[in-house]
């Protein structure tokens, strides 16, 4: 099979896999607290990688490798802790659109950090993207207004929007700096690290939160650490074969299954509106990304 072709499987997977991640974390935070659903799936994860990464001669690895580990870890750990916050209280089929952001959050800092001033397909791509915020952001007389922004739930997404964009960065300098293997060990093992000091940070219950586990919690959590393994795994795999910004435009593409999901498992309303405003949405993103 041409390489081609095993990429846009990967892609395809990749799609696919982010939302379905995220039917789990939200059924698992009903009885569970989100933080601690992301430790027990990075723990999860973890272990598995171990088995993976038993025989490689770690210490040959260059210091950027561990560097950019660490970076990520801290990161994707608070990333992934407030992405499933928000997934708690939000709706699955209004959050996963928002994720066209990134590109706007992406604008904003290249033009603070480096001076970058955005041009016109960008300025373009940001008004398509604030236009199809029109169609998936409502309130629950069906209108929407800017104080919607201000829900604790969007509030958490755009916070690990900033912060997992920002691990797709580190994530790519792994990847440059040894293997598909090890940067997925990398992923799993220094979330894990990192996510221990956040259930503290967030004063989350041990004791409590391990006596709610049952066995369709644990057959769940198993399910999300699989799905999440796929989407990782494909991601990176993106990333070694194509650039960073083009493989996140593609990405967007998972904002649509979203608002399906949410539709199929949450019950949530307004289905086609929200499929118009994401479709606005992604195009506002392919914009910003391949054009600017």
């Amino acid at each position: 099979m041409e390489i081609e072709s095993i990429l846009l499987i990967a892609i395809l997977i990749r799609i696919i896999s982010n939302p379905l991640s995220n039917v789990f974390q939200k059924q698992l935070t009903v009885h569970q607290h989100p933080f601690f659903v992301n430790f027990i799936s990075y723990g999860i994860l973890s272990i598995v990688s171990l088995f993976l990464v038993y025989d490689y001669t770690l210490e040959k690895l260059p210091a950027d490798f561990w560097i950019f580990s660490i970076l990520g870890g801290i990161s994707g750990a608070l990333g992934n802790g407030f992405l499933v916050k928000a997934l708690e209280l939000g709706q699955l089929s209004v959050l996963g659109p928002i994720n066209a952001y990134k590109s706007v959050v992406g604008i904003f800092f290249a033009f603070i950090l480096l001076g970058e001033i955005p041009n016109l397909w960008a300025f373009l791509g940001v008004a398509l993207i604030i236009i199809g915020s029109y169609f998936v952001l409502n309130n629950e007389g069906g209108k929407f207004s800017w104080a919607l922004l201000k829900q604790e739930a969007i509030k958490f997404r755009l916070l690990a929007l900033v912060l997992t964009g920002t691990q797709a960065v580190f994530d790519k300098q792994v990847i440059l700096n040894s293997n598909l293997t090890l940067a997925f060990a990398s992923w799993c093992i220094f979330g894990a690290m990192f996510s221990v000091p956040v259930l503290s940070l967030m004063k989350v219950n041990y004791k409590l939160e391990m006596s709610k586990i049952r066995f369709n919690s644990m057959v769940k959590y198993l399910a999300l650490s699989m799905s999440v393994a796929i989407m990782v795994f494909t991601t990176n795999y993106t990333f070694s074969k194509m650039q960073v910004g083009p493989a996140l435009a593609l990405f967007q593409v998972s904002i649509l299954i979203s608002v399906f999901f949410g539709y199929r498992f949450f019950k949530e309303t307004d289905l086609v509106r929200k499929i118009i405003g994401s479709l606005i949405m992604i195009l506002g993103s392919v914009l910003i990304i391949l054009l600017n």
